[in-house]
């Protein structure tokens, strides 16, 4: 992605860049600041003769940083075969909501939570499908779709032509269909307010109500917080479970926030969060759950 003239300026500054294009790829903050990491490594580690000699070094950090993440979503599908039950997107707190509380994480500014851009690419039913695609098919859609790259560069990416490069682009974005065009944001707080309400209130025909009847939830705790291992399927055995969850948990509070950027809620005990879920809402009612437990997941939200 460019070579010949050019200095290191503004090198540093490529970073929230790097870190949007990595979590879209990644679907983990974690894996996404090791990724840019790793990357500003590799530029560091070049001679100074060689950093001269690239025209864009922001296009090389993305060229390096989309390969390095091409690699890891290859290594991932083999990691998570070995997860303990489903494996979900890390969820992602609005950072204005970080700042009304008063907390700004242990790294202030720099947290690379903090520097993604929250909009319908983050959006847990998005990255949901992403996960459904080849790490090769991922990439170029991503970088096209999404962050408007050519063709040209993003074969440097992959080390496939660009006719190439444009078929997988194709036929992930047969694979996105209605992710991309989730429910106004009002309509959607609306329902999600319906649920917490009924939940709060052990409403077992509420939540009924609010759910479609063939609504389905995930939940992910990878082996360190309690979840259901498979998916539960259909609105009433939904509803019946979130009660049975509410009848073990006294004392869980839920609280509406902005969960990658649209209307989700947040279980919290004690002031600690033990729960992020997120909504997929259609005509009015919820049509998929996507609830986070496992705590590693859940360390931006510490701050919450």
């Amino acid at each position: 992605m460019g070579t010949a003239g050019g200095g290191t300026d503004g090198v540093a500054g490529e970073r929230r860049q790097l870190i949007n294009v990595a979590y879209r790829l990644l679907g983990s903050v974690t894996e996404a600041e090791d990724a840019v990491q790793d990357a500003y490594a590799r530029w560091y580690g070049l001679p100074r003769s060689r950093q001269e000699e690239i025209r864009s070094p922001g296009a090389w950090l993305t060229t390096v940083t989309g390969r390095i993440c091409l690699d890891l979503l290859g290594s991932a599908r083999a990691r998570r075969e070995r997860y303990v039950g489903a494996w979900l997107p890390e969820p992602l707190p609005d950072r204005t909501e970080w700042d009304q509380a008063g907390g700004a994480g242990p790294t202030g500014p720099a947290d690379p939570a903090d520097q993604i851009v929250l909009d319908e690419s983050v959006s847990m039913a998005f990255l949901v499908v992403l996960e459904s695609m080849t790490p090769a098919e991922r990439v170029a859609f991503v970088l096209h779709d999404v962050f408007r790259y050519p063709f040209a560069e993003i074969a440097d990416v992959l080390r496939r032509s660009p006719a190439a490069c444009k078929q997988l682009a194709a036929s992930a974005r047969r694979r996105v269909g209605a992710a991309r065009t989730p429910v106004p944001a009002p309509g959607r707080a609306d329902v999600v307010r319906h649920v917490k309400e009924a939940w709060e209130s052990k409403d077992i025909a509420a939540l009924v109500g609010v759910l479609d009847p063939a609504a389905v939830m995930t939940a992910d705790g990878g082996g360190m917080a309690g979840a259901v291992l498979r998916p539960v399927e259909g609105g009433t055995r939904i509803a019946q479970y979130m009660v049975a969850i509410a009848d073990k948990a006294p004392g869980l509070e839920l609280l509406e926030r902005m969960v990658n950027g649209v209307p989700g809620l947040v279980a919290q005990r004690a002031g600690v969060v033990m729960t992020v879920a997120a909504f997929g809402v259609s005509d009015g009612r919820v049509t998929r759950i996507w609830a986070v437990r496992n705590p590693e997941k859940l360390r931006p939200w510490a701050w919450s």
